[in-house]
């Protein structure tokens, strides 16, 4: 885990403060993600430690029984995939008012993932079945 990073939304009504996280970055193609955002989720792990000024402005969905998606009220920005479990907040890339220089390392649901684009980095790999084997 790396320094503290802050984010924001579009309208600037919620703030994010990361005090750690991940130095890698990864792709999930799952088809929650895709339809969340239009493409795939590039997410950083940021833990459990993160603060949320404006939480009032904070809409939570219940995406499934191990997860939930967070987005601003008032702009759509999406903000967070928490871990319902731990409580682990993954934060979409480009939020971050900072480059959090990280590597983009990993794919996650490759078997999900439309023909329509292809990254051209090497990455680590896992379909579906293998991130619920690892992870549980």
């Amino acid at each position: 885990m790396s320094n503290e990073v802050t984010g924001r939304c579009l309208c600037g009504a919620v703030k994010l403060i990361a005090h750690n996280h991940a130095a890698n970055v990864g792709a999930c193609h799952c088809h929650m993600c895709r339809r969340w955002g239009g493409g795939p989720l590039f997410a950083i792990d940021c833990g459990t430690d993160v603060g949320i000024d404006g939480k009032e402005n904070v809409r939570v969905f219940d995406s499934s029984a191990w997860a939930e998606r967070g987005f601003c009220k008032d702009c759509g920005t999406h903000l967070f995939y928490r871990l319902k479990e731990s409580g682990q907040y993954f934060t979409p890339a480009g939020l971050f008012d900072e480059d959090p220089c990280v590597t983009f390392d990993s794919q996650v649901f490759i078997d999900e993932k439309p023909g329509y684009y292809e990254f051209a980095n090497k990455t680590r790999n896992l379909t579906g079945k293998e991130v619920f084997d690892l992870y549980g």
